[in-house]
């Protein structure tokens, strides 16, 4: 099965990981929640490449999650913000939060 044939599958899980289920989109998902809005800040922040982020803002623009605001023309710049459909998501986002902090935490090197 392709990824792409999660969209119409009988699961709602599989339909919304269809939309959000790689780690690049919950990544961008998380700089919006902590106000990020802008795609060099989305490449900054995720560390993926500027073809990912396109790929990915687009996905979520086309499924409403999130849209696009015009600050610039020339050349043409935009903000991207949630939606009240990609704010739906803060709960989700938080359960991998606080899971990742319960199970996941940060191994820092012993200062010597």
């Amino acid at each position: 099965m392709k990824w792409t044939d999660l969209d119409e599958n009988w699961c709602p899980v599989a339909r919304t990981l269809s939309v959000v289920g790689d780690r690049w989109t919950l990544l961008i998902l998380r700089d919006c929640f902590l106000g990020k809005s802008r795609f060099g800040e989305f490449a900054a922040s995720t560390g993926a490449t500027r073809h990912i982020v396109a790929s990915r803002l687009k996905r979520l623009v086309d499924a409403g999650i999130l849209t696009k605001v015009a600050y610039s023309r020339r050349p043409a710049r935009f903000d991207y913000q949630l939606t009240d459909k990609g704010r739906e998501l803060s709960p989700a986002l938080g359960v991998f939060r606080d899971w990742g902090k319960a199970h996941l935490p940060v191994r820092r090197r012993a200062l010597s």
